[in-house]
């Protein structure tokens, strides 16, 4: 059972999304920097993930399209601005269906118990923006990538 929280309180700019993995917190970090293992976690189950390219080092930038059974795509980029292996990493955030809404994402990884506790802090332009990403199902979208990300890293270790 997922212990997935989404936390974005009123009138914030943030939303804070914590999720606890049954796995080394090397082996979830490297789940989620890996380019060829991203496609196996990331996005809509229903959707298939292409990393166009994914450059993992700071000042390195990154671009993921989800491509949709219908070839419809959605592409999403951004630019890597710290990395702490294992414990953390920060990055910009950017839907191309919706230019100029650039959030600021930083994942930190902690051990616990034997386990890894995940916790993302995003940080968007506006309280606007960040209650657009909410309304357009990013929770959702959210717990079925975690869902993924924690079948995989089941699946490394």
């Amino acid at each position: 059972m997922s212990d997935l929280s989404v936390v974005a309180e009123p009138g914030r700019q943030d939303i804070v999304m914590t999720r606890t993995f049954d796995a080394p917190r090397d082996v979830v970090f490297r789940a989620m920097t890996d380019p060829a293992l991203l496609p196996k976690w990331w996005g809509l189950r229903e959707t298939e993930t292409v990393v166009d390219r994914f450059d993992f080092r700071s000042q390195g930038n990154w671009r993921i399209v989800e491509r949709d059974a219908d070839g419809q795509e959605y592409g999403f980029h951004g630019v890597i601005h710290d990395v702490s292996a294992p414990e953390s990493y920060t990055q910009t955030f950017e839907f191309e269906g919706m230019p100029g809404h650039v959030l600021m994402e930083t994942h930190r990884l902690e051990e616990v118990d034997g386990g890894t506790r995940y916790t993302s802090i995003a940080v968007f332009q506006s309280v606007e923006d960040r209650d657009g990403m909410l309304a357009s199902g990013m929770e959702t979208g959210a717990g079925q990538s975690m869902d993924q990300l924690e079948e995989l890293v089941r699946s490394l270790v």
